[in-house]
């Protein structure tokens, strides 16, 4: 666990030589990336088993119906019911995002729409054991009026996973595959003869998934989120009235993600990184993700020292992280900055680790993408269209200076067209 001074004359070259690692694309990842798209393209569903029996254990795409009925019976009802508790928290959430069509007419009788369709289908990458991450990702989905939705799930050790199928049972979700990685990603994106083809993947990934689908979406393929959703991240800002304990537990949730994952410690008290360091080892003893959370502290995880405040919110909106907590006895202090990242836990009672469940979205911008995106949204999901209908005055008018502007720019095609359109009785 590193230790950053933000007084000394080199922090902020420091600080981004082990944030920027993680935002790198390694040679490597990118070959194995590209080869196994290739694979997919050339051998389909073939390509699919192989990889899916290497990495997964799984011999089946798509799993009958029986199948997925067995493996929701053996789901615990206790968490069938935190599972329709979240899908309801997260729905209320959703349905007030939704835009309203925008209608303007002007003195001239110009009629200018602006309507919202849902896209025509999608894919929610869900990995690993995460009913969650179906929930936040379907949920906008259907309420944008998606009507083909699909589920991607890998297998675990060869078996289905219970709660993702209930939970998708309760999204109402008809369409399955079993895959993960880049295989399932180029599968969704090109379509082989088992896998149809969807308009849009949403969902977080490893950075295998997360390069697969930039290459999908650089090729023309399918559309993805707007954000990097990479592997996770938090920020806490804490001081001496923290909790160390506490801190300590929202780096190791974080942590436990990948070993890709980073938690970072701001803070005005040197003694409170000591005492959450201490924490750390103690809270990691008896943790069963423990390699996972060990490797991603050793290589990714900060605890820097900041004198003041306002240099503070200068490092948060630097790294603008996926996730900031504020545990500091005056917490509201900073929300008067403009601070920015994905999502904010705010006060002592706050968590990172209970957001994930609801009711705000958890699919949310890393790498320093929340300086230009947001977390996943109803929008997200909807294909917004702008209609222009002229009236025979509003053409004479607005035609006479989109003249002159085609003109200026030498676009001589364009300034003939308003004429005619002009002309035309």
């Amino acid at each position: 666990m590193k230790i950053l001074d933000s007084n000394k004359k080199n922090f902020y070259k420091d600080l981004d030589k082990i944030i920027n690692k993680r935002k790198t694309i390694d040679k490597s990842t990118l070959r194995i990336v590209e080869k196994i798209i290739s694979r997919v393209r050339r051998n389909e569903d073939k390509a699919l088993i192989y990889y899916e029996k290497k990495f997964n254990s799984n011999t089946k795409i798509v799993s009958s119906k029986k199948e997925i009925s067995r493996a929701i019976k053996l789901l615990d009802p206790k968490i069938k019911r935190a599972i329709d508790e979240t899908c309801k928290r997260v729905r209320d959430w959703h349905l007030k995002q939704k835009p309203k069509d925008i209608f303007y007419k002007d003195k001239l009788n110009n009629k200018f729409y602006y309507k919202n369709k849902s896209i025509g289908s999608v894919a929610c990458y869900v990995p690993g054991n995460l009913p969650s991450t179906l929930i936040m990702c379907a949920t906008p989905a259907i309420i944008a009026g998606v009507k083909r939705i699909v589920l991607c799930t890998p297998s675990l050790n060869g078996k289905l996973n219970s709660a993702v199928y209930y939970a998708a049972s309760k999204l109402g979700i008809k369409e399955f595959y079993n895959l993960g990685g880049a295989s399932a990603i180029a599968a969704l994106a090109m379509g082989t003869p088992k896998v149809k083809a969807v308009d849009k993947i949403v969902g977080p990934g490893s950075k295998w998934v997360a390069l697969a689908k930039k290459k999908v979406f650089l090729e023309g393929l399918c559309g993805i989120e707007a954000a990097n959703m990479g592997p996770s991240e938090i920020l806490c800002i804490a001081d001496s009235s923290s909790d160390p304990e506490i801190i300590a537990s929202s780096c190791i949730a974080q942590n436990e993600h990948s070993s890709d994952s980073m938690s970072i410690l701001l803070t005005k008290d040197k003694k409170l990184i000591k005492k959450v360091q201490l924490s750390i080892i103690e809270q990691m003893k008896d943790l069963p993700r423990k390699k996972i959370a060990g490797s991603s502290f050793k290589k990714n995880s900060l605890f820097i020292y900041v004198s003041n405040d306002k240099t503070i919110i200068s490092i948060v909106n630097h790294i603008a992280p996926e996730h900031i907590e504020i545990s500091t006895k005056n917490y509201k202090k900073y929300l008067k900055s403009n601070i920015i990242a994905g999502s904010v836990c705010i006060g002592p009672y706050s968590s990172m680790a209970l957001s994930d469940y609801g009711p705000t979205q958890h699919s949310l911008p890393t790498h320093s993408s929340a300086k230009f995106s947001s977390g996943l949204s109803v929008k997200d999901f909807l294909i917004q269209t702008s209609y222009n209908e002229l009236s025979k005055k509003g053409v004479a008018k607005l035609g006479k200076s989109g003249y002159l502007m085609s003109n200026f720019e030498n676009l001589v095609g364009h300034s003939r067209s308003i004429k005619k359109k002009m002309e035309k009785q």
